[in-house]
């Protein structure tokens, strides 16, 4: 009985512990409060928000479906087919039963887009970054991977993993990396990037980056999952659109923003990829993407191969909220990308704002704030798409416009 006491106390003591650093969350603005949403098809950007009490219909401004193209009619046709032919699941790891043709047809198709000899399928981006820089360092000896100040999360815990020495370099900056490269002589480098920042939506000077990694001799690692779909004639990325893919030796990205599915794979060769997935344990262990997906990601890469139509139509509205922005008055982060940033600096300001969009205005955009960003550096982050009308637009500037003056924000944002 004694030992049954003892064990509820732990638990009471663990559950205290969550709460009060779950209520230092909230007193900091820093808590993730989740809108309930209900995606219709077909008609996106719109929504249905689920609250207490009720429904309404609200406008997404915040979806990393850059194009809309998770409502396209032949890529949910493609996934019905799919799930009608193969059923729903994929049967297992791919190193046990899990390895379904359709996986086969969309590697293909992924090295295909980037111009390299292979490809690897992952169950997201996030396990792709993880998997495919913990394995590179862990099992290239004396390896030191130098590693871009702002790399996404999934980036800095493959390397933390790999147990590789690891060495910053700052912000696009190609002398320091240069200079790091240069202390780093007569040992394996491998150089990590993206291309497109997704917080900031600032560009990496990829040529740049290449031209010093040559000169070194260190392994180039690019993360594209914010551009591929979005740039390049076929939508394999700034590094296509630069003419620069050739010279990149692995090439990351995702199937669930542009591509509008869920995945993540890398690009390389055959030798390269045929690595990671034999010693890579986040793709040996993990259950494989559904065959469904699969056969819907490779009709939207295939559709965005050909189609420049989406990507038109999203850089059109992206420069009409610019300028609409402009006009009024309200100050946004200049970048070359898709990303609009409002900045507001101020988590609890951040959250005021957003529940406002929503309340009052039927505009959902989720507030971001520490740790996806640096305290003091909180913004509302938009990415307008092909499929938001410019009625939409105009109602988001004139509802920020009407926001901005009667919260008194444009002093911590400017």
């Amino acid at each position: 009985m004694h030992q049954l006491d003892q064990q509820k106390e732990y638990a009471m003591s663990f559950d205290h512990f969550f709460k009060n650093q779950l209520e230092q969350l909230k007193q900091d603005g820093n808590y993730r409060y989740f809108a309930d949403l209900e995606r219709k098809t077909g008609k996106f950007p719109q929504a249905t928000n689920h609250f207490e009490g009720g429904t309404r219909d609200v406008t997404v401004w915040c979806s990393n479906d850059y194009l809309g193209m998770g409502q396209h009619p032949a890529v949910i046709a493609a996934m019905q087919e799919a799930v009608g032919r193969c059923g729903t699941g994929a049967g297992g790891t791919r190193n046990i039963s899990g390895t379904n043709h359709d996986h086969l047809l969309l590697e293909a198709e992924l090295a295909d887009l980037h111009g390299k000899e292979a490809a690897l399928l992952f169950t997201s981006g996030y396990v792709s970054n993880w998997t495919t820089l913990a394995t590179l360092g862990a099992k290239i000896p004396n390896a030191v991977i130098l590693s871009d100040s702002e790399n996404h999360a999934s980036m800095i815990e493959g390397i933390r993993h790999s147990k590789a020495e690891k060495m910053i370099w700052a912000h696009n900056d190609v002398e320091d990396l240069d200079r790091k490269l240069t202390a780093c002589a007569d040992r394996p480098k491998i150089v990590a990037f993206e291309s497109v920042y997704s917080m900031d939506g600032d560009i990496a000077p990829i040529a740049a980056i290449l031209d010093v990694c040559e000169k070194h001799g260190a392994l180039t690692y690019l993360d594209e999952v914010h551009a591929v779909g979005m740039y390049g004639l076929r939508g394999g990325g700034i590094s296509e659109r630069e003419g620069l893919a050739h010279r990149i030796d692995i090439i990351e990205g995702t199937l669930g923003k542009a591509f509008g599915c869920v995945g993540g794979y890398i690009t390389g060769s055959e030798a390269m990829c045929d690595f990671i997935r034999s010693f890579g344990s986040g793709f040996i262990f993990t259950t494989a993407l559904p065959p469904a997906v699969a056969a819907a990601a490779r009709t939207s890469i295939a559709h965005l191969k050909t189609s420049s139509v989406e990507r038109m139509g999203q850089r059109a509205q992206v420069a009409r909220l610019r300028a609409g922005l402009d006009k009024a008055g309200i100050p946004h982060l200049a970048n070359d990308s898709h990303i609009v940033p409002v900045m507001i600096k101020d988590a609890v300001k951040t959250k005021m704002l957003a529940d406002y969009l929503m309340d009052s205005f039927g505009i959902y955009v989720q507030p971001i704030n520490y740790p996806t960003v640096p305290r003091g550096t909180e913004r509302l982050r938009f990415t307008p798409s092909p499929l938001h009308s410019d009625a939409d637009v105009d109602h988001l500037v004139v509802a920020l416009s009407e926001l901005w003056k009667q919260c008194a924000v444009s002093h911590v944002a400017a």
